[in-house]
């Protein structure tokens, strides 16, 4: 069992999108950003930079493990799904994860930043951060006109960038003449692993445990 420490934003989606694709069966907890549960002393231990998402592995010594991308390479190795063996397939993946880490996320969150909450509207910011965030996605472009998926095929490429780019209105930024990262949004918005993942957590106080397609909710 997985106990998932989430909120419903772009990384935190990732691991439950991931989660559901593997069927494996989690435990949700929902910290609250308004409570600031993530700076709670018992939420530190298991991720010190007190940021969502975390896990711990219960059937693993509950190893726990922050960080998103961290989480999608460990629980895709501890299944042997959606990250490939063999060297250079592994390393694309990994290229185009690093590429979602290390750029869309961070540009695209200070596109939220500026644009949605920051108390200054501060043009120069905003510019900057929409333009650089649309231009992450014109690679994206480039290379799904040459594949289906990031990587080629499927895998936590896809799952670290989509909920992201599903976003995009949000931050502001069109993705307006970009038809192959259009067709790529479509094909992973249809995948019901996507759908359900995207539906955790559920908006309530409870804690839910999901069990790969099917969720209960418990008090």
């Amino acid at each position: 069992m997985i106990d998932l420490y989430t909120a419903a934003t772009p990384n935190g989606h990732k691991v439950s999108i991931l989660l559901e694709e593997l069927g494996l069966p989690y435990t949700v907890h929902a910290l609250s950003f308004d409570k600031k549960e993530q700076k709670a002393p018992a939420f530190l231990k298991i991720n010190p930079n007190g940021r969502i998402p975390a896990i711990v592995d219960r059937d693993h010594g509950d190893f726990p493990v922050f960080e998103s991308g961290a989480i999608l390479v460990y629980l895709a190795e501890r299944s042997g799904q959606l990250l490939p063996a063999d060297p250079k397939g592994r390393s694309i993946v990994m290229q185009w994860l690093m590429f979602q880490m290390g750029g869309i996320g961070p540009m695209q969150g200070q596109a939220n930043v500026f644009f949605r909450y920051f108390p200054e509207k501060l043009q120069g910011a905003i510019d900057r951060y929409q333009h650089e965030t649309r231009r992450l996605y014109e690679v994206l472009d480039t290379r799904l006109q040459q594949v289906d998926y990031l990587a080629g095929d499927y895998s936590i490429a896809d799952i670290a960038t989509f909920p992201w780019v599903r976003g995009h209105e949000w931050s502001g930024v069109s993705v307006q003449g970009l038809t192959a990262l259009q067709r790529w949004m479509a094909a992973l918005e249809a995948r019901p692993a996507v759908q359900r993942g995207l539906q955790v957590p559920q908006r309530s106080d409870d804690v839910s445990v999901v069990k790969g397609a099917q969720a209960m909710l418990i008090r």
